[in-house]
């Protein structure tokens, strides 16, 4: 409970903001916490109310009826791809609810931009796609932010293990 409570002390008297997303992420390990739930029962009672949500928006952005329409013909491998996204998506999520429940906001901040990296980098090999300077020199800046804050996370564990240790 302490981070939103600093983000609101910090939006309030030092009229700082931060973005949706950040506000978001915090918000579901709050309620993660508050609730004592793992991840799977998060996302257990999260998915109904999304695709509740996205059933009222899809026909405004997809079409309903004939040729490629939600209620037209769909081939073999269209419903495959559509079961095979449903699961990924799946995954994602309970990932995302895992790293956050086990970890912080802030590790799965650092988890998202290391899947980013990763995804270029994986871009550049797969699909010979070029990567630029900049791309290049952003990506280890970002690799080596995460390894200074890999670095200062499991130190400061192994001070509190320590310690716990030395407590009679």
């Amino acid at each position: 409970m302490t981070t939103p409570v600093i983000i609101v002390i910090q939006t309030f008297c030092y009229k700082k903001t931060f973005s949706t997303k950040i506000q978001l992420t915090l918000w579901v390990g709050a309620k993660q916490h508050e609730l004592q739930v793992n991840s799977m029962q998060l996302l257990y009672y999260q998915a109904p109310m999304s695709s509740a949500m996205l059933l009222v928006a899809v026909p405004f952005f997809e079409p309903v009826f004939g040729e490629g329409g939600l209620f037209g013909p769909w081939s073999v491998s269209a419903l495959l791809m559509v079961l095979l996204s449903g699961v990924i998506a799946f995954m994602v999520n309970l990932s995302i609810y895992w790293i956050i429940g086990n970890t912080s906001p802030v590790t799965y901040n650092m988890f998202g931009h290391f899947k980013f990296c990763i995804t270029l980098f994986g871009g550049s090999v797969l699909f010979k796609d070029p990567l630029s300077v900049n791309q290049g020199l952003g990506m280890l800046c970002t690799l080596f932010g995460i390894l200074a804050y890999t670095h200062f996370k499991l130190s400061e564990q192994e001070v509190s293990k320590s310690k716990l240790v030395q407590r009679p």
